[in-house]
């Protein structure tokens, strides 16, 4: 293929397509594409800008940076281990600016939609889809104008399906009272003890998240916390805070607890170095225990001077919940008919006389002393009169299909020969408990979905693909092993552990662990197999699963299960802000970090365990 109309310093992006395999790079595969690039000068001399890139049958995009606007010549070849015909089709394209300037704009928009976040310019929705447009306009000002169908490809379906599926169990399971009785048991064996409470509510978050994913568990564990500290007259927020962190921290744990750590599991190179189920989650098990046994201090230390206690009475708390979720629901009604009109306007009288009623028990308000609550035993009885089960029929349907789509997400985890994701199961048991419900009022459940959450993970996968489309994230995986390569041999090792380690915590904290992983497994396996850097693979794999599951609690958007816990908490009326999960989670970003980073150097460099 000859290519005259070539412009200066652009880049020539070649997509080859065909029957070809998934996964990642195959390096001891025979079968590849061979693509030579030679660029030629006006007089017919062969300028010496030979570049020639093997890509394995599974890598179809591969770019080429040339500074001139002299014709180019691009020969494609296929090495195949038997004489078959194989099918290959190729599209080419100008990109009109370099690697470095994409990268620039791609870290001009990110750090836009972070302001728009921290200081709550927008919603943190609105603003994931204003960062994922003007990435699309970015894409099609240097030249690569992806269709409509490819970007709505790099949609993460089977996270929506999760999502939704379980936000609708979740509603529907609300309406038994099962989440204010676990309140009560919860809030009688801590015997009015706060923190061993929230230890205990932080280590069993942890534990099911080493075998669930971190979505379930806080879909699970956010309405509980917020019955249980309601009915203890504390702030859920910081609660909630502590608990999704020490999610992340437990998803680390095993090979199915964090996406990153399934996708080095799954990958066939790693696994031919003996990276499989079981050995990386005896070693991060371990690794993982020893961080969490130690958090638990830290995070009492974080909560030191936090009132965890509301100062108003339990009454006065109740009252100023009741008037947000009162004006909330006048708010949402859009009075498109005459009677829509007169139910806002009542529901804004309802408001009206609890704010009077609430300036009456300020004036008789006295601060509380109590740190705790002496008198629980006493309570407990009326507070299970008040909060009980109300519907028990309900209750052993909800049940009995919970514990079906719990035990198929651990059938899914070791036996993938079922071919149904997790998105399928929780899609399946939500529409099995509709039909054993019959539920009259449909509306009702899609009321509490949380729509913009779901909008917000949408606008966010097609924002961190454009991205990765302008070379954000190859670009960090180029220049990590570069300064790798430029430490001194004794001491590489431990500075390849060290800054693959915290390049992916603060990555993962700032952009989507998920496709950082996928781009950093070849990049470190080519490090291992390149004889001038001669380092062993298992360290690196290690320090990358530690850093990107680890950094999502660097930031409210690092992890997935710190939007569902937020836009749950905010459908309750306890909504925490981007610096309010910022001032806790980083702290213990960095803490943990240490602490595995740590246990990487003392395994790996000290007692050698790189075999």
């Amino acid at each position: 293929m000859n290519l005259t109309d070539f412009r200066d310093n652009a880049l020539l992006k070649l997509q080859v397509g065909g029957p070809f395999t998934g996964g990642m790079i195959d390096l001891t595969n025979q079968e590849y594409v061979l693509i030579q690039v030679e660029q030629i000068e006006q007089a017919g001399q062969r300028r010496r800008r030979t570049q020639q890139k093997n890509r394995h049958l599974n890598l179809t995009a591969v770019l080429f940076p040339f500074p001139h606007s002299d014709p180019i010549v691009i020969t494609v070849q296929a090495f195949l281990q038997d004489n078959e015909v194989v099918p290959l089709s190729m599209t080419h394209q100008s990109l009109y600016v370099n690697v470095e300037t994409q990268v620039a704009i791609a870290g001009i928009i990110l750090a836009g939609v972070y302001v728009l976040i921290i200081f709550e310019i927008v919603h943190r929705t609105l603003a994931a889809m204003l960062g994922s447009l003007a990435a699309l306009a970015a894409l099609a000002v240097i030249g690569d104008r992806p269709s409509l169908v490819t970007v709505v490809e790099w949609i993460d379906y089977e996270t929506l399906a999760l999502l939704f599926g379980m936000m609708v169990l979740v509603a529907i399971f609300s309406d038994t009272g099962f989440f204010d009785y676990c309140a009560v048991k919860a809030y009688q064996l801590s015997r009015g003890r706060v923190w061993p409470m929230i230890i205990i509510l932080c280590l069993i978050a942890a534990i099911l998240s080493a075998f669930l994913d971190n979505v379930t568990t806080m879909m699970l564990f956010t309405p509980v916390t917020i019955r249980l500290c309601e009915v203890l007259n504390l702030d859920p927020r910081h609660v909630l805070i502590a608990e999704v962190i020490f999610t992340n921290i437990g998803g680390a744990a095993t090979a199915v607890g964090d996406p990153p750590n399934v996708i080095i599991v799954s990958n066939q190179d790693l696994r031919k170095e003996g990276i499989d189920f079981a050995s990386f989650t005896g070693y991060m098990f371990l690794g993982i225990c020893l961080v969490l046994f130690t958090s638990f201090p830290f995070l009492r230390m974080l909560y030191w001077n936090k009132k965890l206690y509301n100062k108003e009475s339990i009454e006065i708390v109740e009252l100023k919940h009741e008037i947000l979720v009162w004006r909330q629901t006048a708010q949402r009604i859009n009075p498109a008919s005459r009677e829509e009109t007169a139910v806002k306007c009542l529901l804004m009288q309802k408001v009206l006389n609890l704010e009077s009623l609430l300036r009456k028990m300020m004036k008789t308000f006295q601060r509380q002393i109590s740190q705790e609550d002496k008198n629980w035993e006493q309570n407990i009885q009326e507070l299970q009169k008040k909060h009980r089960i109300t519907d028990k029929v309900l209750l052993v349907k909800c049940v009995s299909v919970l514990g079906v789509v719990i035990f198929m997400f651990f059938v899914n985890s070791f036996v993938p020969s079922i071919h149904l994701d997790l998105g399928w199961i929780a899609i399946l048991g939500a529409l099995w408990l509709l039909v054993l419900a019959d539920i009259q009022d449909f509306e009702i459940i899609l009321h509490r979905v949380e729509w913009a959450t779901l909008l917000f993970f949408a606008g966010l996968f097609v924002l961190m693909e454009a991205l990765a489309q302008l070379q954000l994230i190859d670009y960090i995986g180029e220049q990590t092993a570069l300064l790798i390569k430029a430490v001194p041999e004794d001491q590489r090792l431990a500075i390849a552990i060290i800054l693959v380690m915290w390049v992916s915590a603060l990555a993962s904290s700032l952009i989507d662990n998920i496709p950082f992983t996928a781009t950093m497994i070849p990049v470190l396996i080519n490090l291992s197999q390149d004889a001038d850097v001669n380092l062993p693979v298992k360290p690196l794999i290690f320090a990358l699963a530690m850093g990107a599951c680890l950094g999502g609690n660097g930031t409210l958007i690092g992890a997935s299960a710190n939007v569902v816990c937020a836009g749950i908490a905010e459908q309750h009326g306890y909504g925490f802000s981007f610096m309010e999960f910022f001032r806790l989670g980083f702290p213990m970003m960095i803490m943990t970090c240490m602490i595995g980073m740590c246990y990487l150097l003392a395994t790996h460099i000290g007692l050698g365990w790189n075999m």
